[in-house]
């Protein structure tokens, strides 16, 4: 059960097999991401925005300012990709910034931040071409990471927040 709780929508396979058809749904799930996010989150009290998805994690509350954090990197990653050669990313402590204290801030404040995040990735994503998705950057824990590889790391990143906290939501009885 705690597998579940921690990965509801499974592991991300960065190896896994890439279509173009997976490119497109891909970008949905990422132009559809602070709709899906707001509406798991809609109508939860304070109390509730506090409460842990799964025991030992994560606030709900953290959880959206994670994702607002995570994305934001995740944008500025896909622009250096398409704009230098194969450049060496800076990978950072998700958990040391799940600490700290603008994560207690109201939620949408980061709800705000994924809207025109997330329209501004999705323009970039609609327009990268086929060769483009195979441009790299270099990720020092991870190795070699394509944009394609890159997408669909995004778009499940997506899926499996949701579900965190849509999940809790199913679970209690709020």
């Amino acid at each position: 059960m705690a597998e579940d709780l921690s990965f509801p929508v499974g592991r991300f396979d960065r190896h896994a097999a890439i279509t173009p058809d997976m490119r497109g749904r891909a970008i949905d799930t990422i132009a559809g991401l602070p709709a899906a996010m707001r509406a798991a989150v809609n109508g939860l009290s304070d109390a509730q925005l506090d409460t842990p998805y799964r025991p030992g994690g994560w606030t709900v509350r953290q959880v959206v300012h994670h994702v607002a954090d995570s994305h934001m990197n995740g944008y500025i990653r896909a622009k250096l990709a398409l704009t230098e050669d194969t450049p060496t990313i800076k990978p950072y402590d998700q958990d040391t910034w799940a600490s700290l204290p603008d994560v207690r801030l109201p939620i949408d404040v980061s709800l705000g931040l994924l809207d025109g995040l997330h329209h501004r990735w999705t323009t970039i994503w609609r327009a990268v071409t086929p060769a483009q998705f195979g441009r790299t950057f270099l990720h020092p824990e991870i190795g070699a990471l394509t944009l394609d590889a890159h997408l669909q790391l995004y778009a499940w990143h997506s899926r499996h927040h949701v579900a965190h906290i849509t999940g809790l939501r199913t679970r209690e009885s709020w």
